[in-house]
This record gives structure tokens, sequence and C-alpha cells, in this order.
């Protein structure tokens, strides 16, 4: 990747690995890109493979144990998730996932790994890998009894390990890659350092546990180089910190003739999006000027809609509204009625909860995006291509499971013209193949001519046939 596109990828995760998870067996990994569609049939991964995406994010950044039964994705117990080698076969008793991010100006390229066993029927992660310049530490999570923590350098040379009774005091959460280093500070340092009072304070914020004294200067890394590898976690995560990964659910909320008032909560089927609409027209004129702007721009490209206004029912904030929306004639001289959001047509509805999320100013610097076309037409589907280019090359991350050749279409199109600022190597296409009892996960990239590369040939067999069918060439 060029110089000048990196930043396109700053906040964003550029490979992910796994192994014996759902319906994944053999190790594998996929190469993400600042724009990623996931394409193949029903029932082959696609969704849990974002699931994981977010588990990730949760494990390493936010340092918590994963929900893997949060909305909008539900995938069960460890059981259901572990993979399994046929009806008559054994349960998998770990799977294994991982995740590269890039190298930037400021910061060195990283890795992590996470290891995940069944604890109290859920995946809970033992053991997490964070690896950076050569070196990694992992951390073994053996709960109250304390942990492990491991060094090693990318040789294969593996140091003395430190233990220490060191956990979280919330079930929730997972002991810190920071406490993790003023542990062993703690340990390579004389029992007056002022590292104690770092582990005092990390103590406070809800850790606890005694600690192992001793040099282990000399026996494993430095402790300068601990401190390089948590500084470059820290500045990733600062990267990453724009927000939680915003995971969208295949269907959106269904629109109402007249919302009352509430207190937004955000949900991946955006049922509190007309309220944060209805916020923000409250607010002032240019924020909903703002956004507003973007959101009839992309109605108008689409053919969705050309108008959009929130109308309200009394003077004060507590007062019930409408979302309402106008089609223009097609020579834009005459403007239609305003009509009520549930009026005109599903797709309009099923659109604008993602828009809008999309638009925000405070909005995540990863999506998850389940089926973004549900419910719109081909010109829509197209133009969500072209939107997502845009959006990808202000340096947020699109992983986007999608059945629409419109949408793909458009992005190899776009980059074809010349009408995007990504770049072909910006953009890449997982192909999800079922074989017998595991898929393969292939990763097809794009050329400056818009041609797909490295595809199987299953990729475009189903679609080939049904074209050879409509000429009537055969079966």
């Amino acid at each position: 990747m060029t110089n000048e596109n990196k930043a396109f990828i700053i906040y964003g995760m550029d490979r992910i690995t796994l192994k014996n998870y759902r319906c994944f067996q053999d190790e594998q990994s996929a190469r993400l890109a600042p724009l990623t569609f996931l394409v193949g049939g029903n029932s082959t991964g696609k969704t849990s493979f974002l699931a994981l995406i977010r588990a990730l994010w949760d494990v390493a950044f936010a340092e918590e144990v994963p929900d893997f039964r949060e909305d909008p994705y539900n995938l069960g117990s460890f059981r259901e998730i572990a993979h399994s080698r046929g009806a008559r076969g054994s349960k998998a008793a770990t799977f294994d996932a991982g995740f590269e991010y890039p190298k930037t100006r400021r910061r060195e390229a990283i890795s992590f790994q996470a290891s995940f066993e069944e604890r109290s029927s859920d995946p809970f992660p033992t053991k997490r890998r964070f690896a950076c310049n050569g070196i990694w530490v992992e951390i073994l999570d053996l709960g109250e009894d304390g942990n492990t923590i491991q060094f090693g350098d990318s040789s294969g040379r593996k140091y003395p390990s430190v233990e220490s009774n060191l956990y979280s005091r919330d079930e929730n959460r997972l002991v810190s890659l920071r406490s993790a280093e003023a542990e062993y500070r703690l340990n390579s340092t004389s029992a007056d350092s002022p590292s104690i009072r770092e582990d005092r304070a990390i103590t406070e914020r809800g850790y606890r546990g005694s600690y192992r004294t001793g040099d282990t200067s000399g026996e494993g890394i430095t402790v300068e180089s601990f401190r390089e590898l948590s500084r470059h976690f820290r500045l990733s995560y600062r990267d990453a910190s724009r927000g939680r990964p915003f995971a969208s659910a295949p269907v959106r909320s269904r629109p109402l003739r007249t919302y009352d008032p509430a207190r937004p909560s955000a949900d991946p089927e955006g049922g509190y999006i007309p309220t944060y609409l209805a916020n923000v027209s409250r607010r002032g004129d240019k924020p909903w000027q703002d956004l507003k702007n973007r959101l009839e721009e992309f109605g108008q490209v689409s053919g969705l809609f050309d108008e959009i206004s929130i109308k309200d029912f009394g003077k004060s904030e507590g007062t019930p509204f409408q979302v309402q929306v106008r089609k223009f004639s097609e020579s834009g001289r005459m403007k239609g009625q305003q009509r009520n959001l549930i009026d005109v047509g599903y797709g309009v509805s099923q659109a604008l909860p993602l828009l809008t999320e999309l638009f925000r100013p405070d909005a995540s610097g990863m999506f998850l995006l389940q089926q973004p076309e549900v419910h719109l037409h081909p010109r829509a589907q197209a133009a969500l291509g072209s939107l997502f280019c845009d959006i990808a090359a202000t340096g947020r991350q699109l992983i986007v499971e999608t059945h629409s050749d419109y949408l793909i279409d458009r992005v190899r199109m776009d980059l074809r013209d010349g009408e995007t600022r990504l770049k072909p190597e910006d953009v890449s296409i997982l192909y999800f193949e079922p074989g017998d009892l595991s898929v393969q996960i292939h990763s097809i990239r794009m050329d400056g001519m818009g041609n797909v590369l490295d595809a199987p040939p299953s990729y475009r067999q189903f679609f080939t046939k049904e074209v050879r069918r409509s000429i009537g060439i055969g079966r």
C-alpha cells in the first residue's frame, strides 16, 4: 500500500485469523481493507465472522470478556460456537482468533491473538498474546488463581514467566496489559521502586492480588521493551477509540406514524434514529442542516427521497413528532407533498438508520454491516457502493456482508473510472466457500480496471449459470 493511502486504515484491522470457530475448522486468515465485502451463500459463516471482529475488539482494546449473545449476533454458548467435526465428531476444546493492525506514522504494527475456552458455558479468553517489534507478551488467565505472564520473541525463544494472583474483581473485566506491564516492572525492580505506586493505582481501578518480588532483569525482555510494546497497543487503542465497532442488524426498525419523545438508546436495528434526528433538529440550524444535507444528497442520488424533515406537534422538546420525506418531480421543478415515513415504502425506513450512523459526526471508526441493501432497488444499492467508498476514504473501516451484485459492481466501476479516492488495494472481497465440514475464506482482490483477481472457480458459478439460462444457452 502506498504511503498516501495509509491514512485510510489508521483505524482498522488489516488481517483476521481464526481456527476451530463455528464453521471454520482449519487455521486460516483473511485480508481486511478500508472497504471489505463478505460474500457467499447463506449459512457460510459471514455473520459469525462479523461477530468475531467485534469480540476481538472487546478483548484486545476494551479488555472485556466478549458477549457472543449480544445483538445483532446471538451465537449461543461455547458448545455452539466451537467447531464441531460432524454429527459424530468431537467438539473443539478451544478456538483461536486474532488480528493485525498496520504500521502508521506514529506507531508500529501490532498483532493480537486470543484462545477461548469454556467457562460458565460461555467462551472466555484464557490466553491473550500481544506482539509488536519482534517481541510478544502472553497473559494466561487462571481466574481467581491468578495469571501467568509469558514472554518471547520472533526468533522462537521463550523467556522465564512471571506469576502472580493478580485478577480482576469484575468478572466481565480482564487483567489488562497495562497492569501486566506494571507487574513486570515490580518484579524487575526493588521494593522501593516508584512502580509500586503505579500498581497501587491499578489495584484501585479494579484489580487485586499479590506479587512475587525478585529480579528478573537479564532473564527476559527488558522493562523498556515491555513498556514500548504496551505503549504501541495504547496508541492503537486511541486510534480505535472513535468508538466500539458499530454493528447493524440485517433488518432495521419499523417506522411509526408518530413518535413519542424518548431518551435515545443505541440498538442494532436503529429504533432510536428518529429520536436522534428530532433531537439534532432541535439543537440548532448548523448540526441539523449538515446532517440533513448529507441525507438528502444520498436520497437524491439513490432515488429514495429528495427532502427530509421533522414535524413537531408542539414547541417543547417533550412533544410528539413525525419524520417526513418528500419526492420531487423528475424535472425537479415541482415538489410533491410531505409524506410520513411510514407511507413511502419500506426501503427508506431501512436505509435511514444506516445512513444516519454513517453521517453522524461522532460515528464509530469501524462499521460491521449486515445486508445494507435490504429492501432497496438496484439504483439505491449501487449508490450505497459509492457512498461506502466515500466513507472508507475518510479513515473509517467498513466490513459489509452483502448479496448485492449492484453494490459491488458500483465499487468496481468507481475504481475503474477514478470516481473514488480509494485504490484497488483499499478494497477486499472475502468469499466464503463451503466444504464438507468446514468453510474456506478466499481473499479476493481488484485491479485498477475493476477486475476481480484470485477468485476461485465457484465464486461466480451461480451467477454465470443464471445468465446462461436467461439467454437460452443452457442450464
